[in-house]
């Protein structure tokens, strides 16, 4: 008879500790999403609140690359992720054949070309060094750039995500674009002054304490399609967490704050 209710006692107690890991959010109610920690992370721990009362515990892993948000989603490490731009999505999608959608576009960053003596873009001089990233999918972003700026000629008919520096058709300056850097060390490379011109993204930028709107020599423009988006597994597409996610991300008041904070070098949108 002890026995039997010792059984019965310790059910129960088990039963409780169940009822009280899902009061608290227990797995089903966990999302674990990856981010760079400008402003990625800081934008999803200023909506942890909003995602609490929706019955959904944000856990937030922070990435400083480019390469193990993804790894870590394709090996079902974390939900979703939060870092990269659509172009240079795609590209990792199509090189290692991940099976992930795009759920939703969240906000743009800027690119900035920072330079430490050049004030005007009239003042860059002839053979300037220009230092790039090394992912090619920023590439086009860059020669963009430069392009509206008036310093290059890129080729007719060829996609903004898909340009080379191979591309360019005029170069009056002559300048010449040094594409070998980590984006994480470009912010270093602008410090160590390595190039009369350096393209850095605003997350790092910002890293850096550089104003990507007041520091930048030259500032991509709004319509730029370089959108930073949350990506989940394609089977996970359609999770009523990431709906919830995405829903408190594009939450006018939300981006409301994200313009307050960041002023303008980091860019809501809702696509």
């Amino acid at each position: 008879m002890k026995k039997i209710v010792s059984f019965l006692v310790l059910t129960g107690l088990l039963l409780l500790a169940g009822c009280s890991n899902k009061a608290s959010g227990s797995d089903a109610e966990t999302l674990k999403v990856g981010a760079s920690p400008t402003p990625h992370a800081e934008i999803l721990e200023h909506i942890k609140p909003l995602l609490k009362k929706e019955g959904v515990n944000l856990e937030i892993v922070k990435f400083d690359d480019y390469i193990l948000p993804n790894k870590s989603l394709a090996e079902g490490e974390i939900d979703a992720n939060y870092f990269s731009t659509v172009p240079y999505f795609n590209l990792q999608k199509a090189e290692n054949n991940y099976d992930f959608a795009n759920v939703a576009g969240i906000h743009l960053e800027p690119m900035g070309i920072y330079s430490h003596d050049i004030k005007k873009v009239a003042d860059i001089p002839e053979g300037a060094t220009v230092i790039v990233s090394n992912v090619a999918s920023e590439w086009g972003r860059v020669l963009r750039i430069f392009e509206q700026n008036g310093l290059i000629k890129v080729k007719e008919g060829v996609a903004i995500d898909k340009a080379t520096f191979n591309d360019i058709t005029d170069n009056p300056k002559k300048l010449v674009f040094k594409h070998d850097v980590e984006p994480t060390l470009l912010a270093t490379a602008y410090e160590n002054k390595e190039g009369d011109l350096v393209a850095i993204n605003s997350n790092f930028a910002y890293e850096k304490g550089l104003n990507p709107v007041k520091d930048s020599l030259m500032l991509e423009d709004k319509d730029s399609p370089y959108v930073n988006i949350i990506a989940t597994r394609t089977k996970d597409k359609d999770d009523p967490r990431v709906k919830k996610l995405v829903a408190a991300l594009q939450d006018k008041e939300v981006q409301a704050w994200i313009e307050e904070k960041w002023g303008g070098s980091v860019i809501p949108v809702s696509k």
